[in-house]
């Protein structure tokens, strides 16, 4: 059994610009990397969500990392169906959209042919990481207008079926999931199609948050990732939203709590991986090296 706790992205810019985390000197990409992956056993790859990374930058990747470290990617937005701008797909896509007037595409919008390929394109963006054991979970957070109906449900399924062969987590944003009687239909339905369940540490009170779900549905894996609390700027929008969204500095007796709640989700599964997404400058990095020592003095 073992507890992995590392950040969502490693290159932030509030991060590199606050100078608490990096040592000086460290300017590059891979320094940054290796720095990064001396400090914490693993990551969450977040840049794969708003463009898909190519084979090499992932075996770059592979290549700046030790051994037994590990990299969860983000799915790529068009799948999860979030708007998405043809600006960020391949030229050779771009070239053979249909004439559109509207900004942004979506899943639906895209000829079958087109998402076979970006399908098979991202699965090859991955192989790197897979082939050097570095692969953890392919994690989909699903956007707030997927909801819990037949639509969702099968969107869903479509995804673990175009993925095959590789380990999905699943993230709601749509109260509808769990509330209601929901809850326990949503986990079997999760453990039916084989996916890790997200446990989710966020703001509460919105359409679009869902409650902590302690339970796991994977023999191998269980996660949980923390966006902070921060009601006020939960749906924030704007030029500096992300950063905003996310601003939390955890105090270390919720830190404790969730300590304590991790430990027996441990329980459940082989793996347990804690993201922390609070990325306002270093508070993510600093919350999850105080939560990886709270784990150890459990375990």
């Amino acid at each position: 059994m073992g507890m992995w706790v590392g950040t969502a992205s490693w290159t932030d810019k509030t991060l590199i610009a606050c100078g608490r985390f990096y040592p000086p000197g460290t300017n590059t990409a891979e320094a940054r990397l290796r720095y990064y992956a001396s400090q914490f056993p693993l990551v969450e790859v977040d840049s794969s969500y708003y463009a898909m990374p190519s084979p090499a930058t992932a075996q770059l990747w592979a290549e700046r990392t030790p051994n037994h470290f590990t990299m969860n990617v983000k799915a790529f937005r068009i799948f999860t169906g979030h708007q998405t701008s043809p600006i960020v797909l391949h030229k050779d896509i771009r070239a053979v959209l249909p004439p559109s007037s509207k900004a942004n595409l979506y899943y639906k919008d895209l000829a079958t042919e087109l998402r076979d390929e970006l399908w098979r394109r991202f699965i090859e963006a991955l192989q790197p990481l897979r082939a050097a054991g570095k692969l953890g979970l392919v994690h989909f957070q699903f956007p707030p207008w997927l909801v819990c109906n037949a639509a969702g449900h099968a969107h869903l399924a479509h995804c673990v079926e175009r993925m095959a062969g590789h380990t999905l987590s699943v993230e709601f944003r749509h109260q509808s999931w769990f509330a209601q009687g929901h809850a326990e239909p949503t986990l079997a339905f999760e453990r039916e199609l084989g996916v890790v369940h997200t446990v989710v540490d966020g703001p509460q009170g919105f359409t679009n948050s869902v409650p902590a779900i302690w339970e796991v549905t994977h023999p191998n894996f269980a996660l949980l990732r923390l966006h902070g609390r921060n009601s006020g700027t939960w749906n924030v929008k704007g030029a500096t939203a992300a950063s905003d969204r996310f601003n939390y500095d955890y105090p270390d007796d919720e830190l404790a709590d969730l300590a304590g709640h991790t430990a027996r989700l441990a329980l459940g599964a082989l793996n347990t991986h804690v993201v922390f997404n609070n990325n306002m400058e270093d508070q993510g990095q600093r919350n999850a090296a105080t939560m990886a020592r709270l784990l150890a003095e459990l375990d």
